[in-house]
């Protein structure tokens, strides 16, 4: 294992295995499941204004109540963000099985993940991974995002240590280089790359 003492994980890329071939595969039925058409939700949901929900400046289900208010939808937002919730929660085995590696070798995993606080939360708490890392680092609580400087300052500051004693997996480049500016080290995951992320860590090279 490499000499560092805090792996940060990016989460929906990279310990969440949700995206496929670009598309986000929880919304692939929520036209026959809830009968939403998934071009006007995503474009009412996915605009402009969603950074602000992004970084906690306006709650999800607020979001999503608007929607509901400007379509007509007659079922509750609330049910809406259970539904996304759930079919978005697909943890990638094999980065669970590297990160309890991590563990055994005396080294903390951590996420640092771009999501509001209601998602968060969910994370902690339904899909368990309050029990797997020792904190989750979002940019709804954070009130900043990556690529953004101030998303890492807080995460250095929080846990007082050098930069350089951090690890940053990441699926997004721009985070990466961020992240590898500011002095941490880090490491574009992509392609289900396991190996070389393996390598990347000084962990043997199975699966």
């Amino acid at each position: 294992m490499i000499d560092i003492d805090f792996v940060i994980w990016d989460f929906d890329g990279v310990i969440n295995d949700g995206i496929v071939d670009g598309r986000f595969v929880w919304a692939d039925n929520i036209e026959s499941d809830l009968g939403i058409p998934l071009q006007e939700f995503t474009h009412f949901v996915f605009n402009n204004t969603f950074i602000d929900v992004i970084c906690g400046r306006k709650d999800l289900l607020e979001h999503i109540s608007d929607w509901k208010e400007h379509t007509g939808f007659e079922g509750s937002a609330k049910s809406v963000l259970d539904y996304w919730f759930e079919k978005d929660a697909r943890p990638d085995e094999n980065i669970l099985l590297i990160m309890d590696e991590v563990e055994r070798f005396g080294v903390t995993n951590i996420i640092a993940t771009n999501n509001e606080n209601r998602r968060t939360t969910y994370i902690e708490n339904e899909m368990g991974f309050s029990s797997k890392v020792e904190i989750v680092f979002s940019s709804g609580r954070i009130g900043s995002l990556k690529p953004q400087p101030g998303f890492f300052h807080h995460i250095t500051t929080a846990l007082k240590i050098s930069p350089s004693r951090l690890l940053l997996i990441d699926d997004c480049e721009k985070n990466v280089a961020s992240a590898a500016s500011l002095g941490w080290q880090s490491h574009h995951f992509c392609n289900a790359e396991y190996l070389l992320l393996k390598k990347k860590l000084g962990l043997p090279q199975t699966i």
